[in-house]
């Protein structure tokens, strides 16, 4: 990680900007951690792109959840597990679903994915997070 986003510890949360279905599950993701131990930046923000980079990935073979944690990075539906293991409380359940095999639950994450945006619609520009969450944006 560059130096300016080694010195965050929390998880890092890369996500789609522009997509619906993305910016609902990062409100829903802040409701849900009472820690607010999660730090989110999009993929098309500087820091963003930088972080992917960072992880080897650009925003433009980039139609996935990323979960940056202790200098490594989980995609797709190991993000998705993660963050709910994280969250903790009954959403750490979810990592029964790591019994599935990566490759299956990624063919399912990814057909969501793909369809993403005509199913749940995409905004012009990127969410701006309102003051009260402002500073949980990097």
């Amino acid at each position: 990680m560059q130096d300016q986003y080694r010195k965050i510890e929390n998880p890092i949360i890369l996500f789609d900007g522009i997509c619906n279905l993305c910016n609902s599950s990062v409100q829903w993701i802040i409701k849900k951690d009472n820690k607010t131990s999660f730090r989110f930046a999009s993929i098309q923000s500087k820091a963003g792109i930088s972080l992917l980079s960072e992880c080897g990935l650009t925003k433009n073979q980039l139609y996935s959840i990323v979960l940056i944690e202790n200098n490594s990075y989980r995609d797709k539906s190991d993000a998705i597990i993660q963050i709910c293991v994280l969250i903790g409380g009954i959403w750490k359940l979810a990592k029964i679903f790591l019994i599935i095999p990566k490759v299956v639950r990624d063919l399912l994450y990814d057909y969501i994915a793909k369809n993403r945006y005509k199913w749940f619609g995409k905004r012009k520009t990127c969410m701006l997070p309102n003051e009260d969450v402002l500073s949980l944006f990097l």
